[in-house]
């Protein structure tokens, strides 16, 4: 499978580079405009590896003012060849300015301020990585397989979920789904760790984007800048919640359903997951998606929060 990662990159690079600003004793400079984005981006799963492919040449503008006289200078950031063949630090970045005085503003854009185009651009790269590939496929040999087998049984979960209250007589489209089942132990309490599903500021603490968290019966869930969504089914404070389910790139109108199990341990907290309806092609993506982008930061997160306590 391959996405083409261009628009999203476009919108992304500007996001992470405009507004961009650094001060000295010079003054204040920051990149005002996002000029020229030519280039391409995709991304593409073989063999169950993913495989990134991003080659830009981008032009941005700068504007300063000079801290002792108020001057205003404005100049431009040529980026000729960002790609997967050159590290960031090794990629070229040069820094031009009108005409005039002004120079010091220059050497400011030269030297903070290609420190901090290169930390963008670092940022836009691990952004194409985890944010742009949450939920891409990750077919391998196996699940190729069991999709042919299933598509000539036409076996597989209906989609029950799918169908909305106006409209009960479309029948959801039959897919090969499977059940996943996880178990992870946490050093919290379990009023501590089912706060941690059920907040939005916690969420948006371990998830680092904003959140829609309406945590009570048909209460909207979305995280991750809306790559996951759903709603809150049942909940059971500190023992149990269940959610229906989804990821941006899955069929339409398609949901898995979610419960997380909390068993209190003492000190700590047994968390059983089970994700029932996820399409075949995507469960190796749902598996990562809990496990890298839930619990590994909420497992950060908890123990910042024990740091700060101590």
């Amino acid at each position: 499978t391959e996405r083409d990662a261009t628009s999203w990159s476009k919108s992304k690079l500007k996001e992470v580079l405009v507004g961009l600003a650094v001060e000295g004793e010079a003054g204040r400079c920051e990149i005002s405009d996002l000029k020229q984005v030519e280039g391409e981006a995709s991304c593409s799963s073989r063999k169950g590896k993913l495989i990134f492919f991003y080659e830009w040449n981008l032009r941005l503008s700068w504007k300063g003012t000079v801290k002792e006289s108020g001057e205003k200078h404005k100049g431009s950031v040529e980026i000729p060849n960002l790609s997967e063949e050159n590290e960031v630090d090794d990629t070229e970045i040069n820094v031009s300015k009108k005409k005039g005085e002004g120079d010091a503003l220059k050497d400011l854009m030269r030297t903070e301020g290609t420190t901090k185009v290169r930390e963008a651009l670092r940022d836009y790269l691990k952004a194409l990585k985890t944010e742009f590939t949450l939920g891409m496929i990750l077919p391998t040999k196996a699940t190729v397989g069991q999709e042919l087998a299933a598509d000539r049984k036409l076996s597989g979960n209906t989609v029950q979920d799918s169908v909305s209250p106006q409209s009960m007589d479309i029948v959801g489209v039959k897919i090969p789904t499977v059940k996943i089942l996880m178990r992870e132990i946490f050093n919290s309490p379990a009023e501590e760790l089912y706060s941690i599903f059920t907040t939005k500021d916690l969420v948006q603490k371990f998830s680092k984007c904003p959140a829609v968290i309406e945590a009570e019966k048909g209460g909207k869930l979305q995280m991750f800048d809306g790559c996951v969504s759903g709603e809150y089914a049942e909940l059971v404070p500190s023992q149990r919640i269940v959610l229906k389910w989804r990821c941006r790139n899955w069929p339409d109108e398609h949901y898995a359903t979610v419960a997380l199990n909390f068993k209190d341990m003492v000190a700590q907290t047994e968390l059983q997951l089970e994700c029932r309806g996820v399409p075949v092609s995507h469960e190796d993506s749902t598996r990562q998606c809990w496990k890298k982008q839930h619990f590994e930061e909420i497992r950060i997160l908890l123990q910042q929060s024990q740091d700060n306590m101590e």
